[in-house]
């Protein structure tokens, strides 16, 4: 499946909007963006359902996997969209993002370098073909095709899992990267100011301006080390979404692309309420499931 988009670069400029437009002044926050985003996200996941469940119904399949690509082009454009803009207030405050205030405490865990692992887009695509083959399986067993993700054919299958084994390559490479960076909070140049700073602090102070420009000409360096690594997982995020979609048809792409988006926006909605209700939260009137026309999507 060829999708028309435009590749994100980290370096590129963001996507004005007329709907979301990328923030340009101090008054504007990375917060209200993603709030306006995740409205968004949730508009285009009922339209995921819909043309799902249009398309068990209509059996003209050119006509209908032309519509569903527009849709899918729509989907990943909006996520191109998010990364650009995220990858502008990197650029401002790159720090801020390592522990982004516009998520729960629940999300900020399940972080790898301010964002998801590249490779749980993997993981999500293996835990929806589980779901589906389970709840398929009798059509399965008589050979009957259903068109979701119980169908992936074994050449799809060998490029996922070539996939999976090349973004847990680059995953490491990243992890590592970040790690000598890290390690980086106890080189000499922070010890020796560190030093410097508390000995004139014991001392009663006096001129710190000179420490202070030095300070930030290190900080400053580590901080830029900390926005090009970012840009790399962000990139690499994204990318992996592509190449995902690029292997499915473009229902079994539907399919995927609404399971993502609901797990996303659920456990946005699971981490706020947990947030505010704390530990006495009843998770039990969470429980439930999703299904499009009597196909299960997801778990939940």
């Amino acid at each position: 499946m060829m999708l028309d988009t435009t590749p994100f670069m980290a370096d590129e400029e963001p996507i004005a909007s007329s709907s979301n437009p990328p923030p340009t002044s101090s008054s504007e926050s990375f917060n209200t963006f993603f709030e306006n985003w995740l409205r968004e996200q949730n508009s285009h996941l009922e339209e995921l359902v819909t043309a799902a469940n249009n398309h068990n119904h209509n059996h003209n399949n050119n006509e209908n996997d032309s519509a569903l690509l527009q849709l899918i082009e729509k989907v990943v454009r909006q996520y191109e969209q998010y990364y650009r803009t995220k990858s502008d207030w990197e650029k401002r405050d790159a720090i801020a993002m390592y522990a982004p205030s516009w998520l729960s405490n629940l999300e900020d865990a399940f972080l790898w370098i301010g964002g998801w692992r590249p490779t749980l887009a993997i993981h999500l695509l293996y835990s929806i073909l589980g779901i589906q083959v389970d709840a398929k399986l009798h059509d399965l067993i008589r050979g009957i095709t259903t068109g979701d993700l119980s169908d992936l054919a074994s050449k799809q299958m060998e490029k996922i899992d070539e996939l999976h084994r090349k973004i847990i390559h680059e995953e490491r490479v990243l992890t590592e990267k970040l790690a000598k960076v890290q390690e980086t909070a106890a080189d000499r140049s922070m010890v020796e100011l560190s030093i410097a700073v508390s000995e004139m602090m014991r001392n009663g102070g006096g001129d710190g301006g000179e420490s202070e420009e030095r300070v930030q000409e290190v900080l400053e360096v580590k901080c830029g080390e900390m926005e090009e690594l970012l840009h790399m997982a962000d990139h690499l995020r994204l990318e992996t979404l592509k190449a995902v979609i690029e292997i499915l048809t473009p229902i079994q792409a539907v399919y995927f692309l609404i399971a993502k988006a609901e797990l996303y926006l659920r456990l946005h909605e699971w981490g706020k309420k947990r947030g505010t209700i704390g530990k006495g939260v009843s998770w039990s009137c969470m429980s439930g499931c999703v299904r499009v026309e009597g196909n299960l999507v997801f778990k939940f």
